[in-house]
């Protein structure tokens, strides 16, 4: 069941949306219930665990951090 990002295109909030399988409604605005939201790209996270993998930051290229932005909706 993957989890998606969107925007909505009326009011401009940022929301994430579960879809279950076999589930192809199109997801409304939680704040003002439009119909007309746009998936956005998501950023992925990779879990430390054992070993020594390489860094979200380093695989990214970058000196740390992550590399998604803001880390929010604008």
């Amino acid at each position: 069941m993957p989890i998606y990002e969107y925007k909505c295109s009326a009011c401009g909030n940022g929301f994430e949306y579960l879809h279950f399988a076999g589930d192809d409604t199109p997801p409304r605005c939680p704040d003002c219930d439009s119909p007309q939201v746009e998936r956005q790209l998501s950023c992925f996270a990779k879990s430390g665990g054992q070993g020594g993998g390489a860094s979200l930051g380093a695989l990214a290229g970058g000196g740390g951090g992550h590399s998604c932005g803001s880390g929010g909706f604008s």
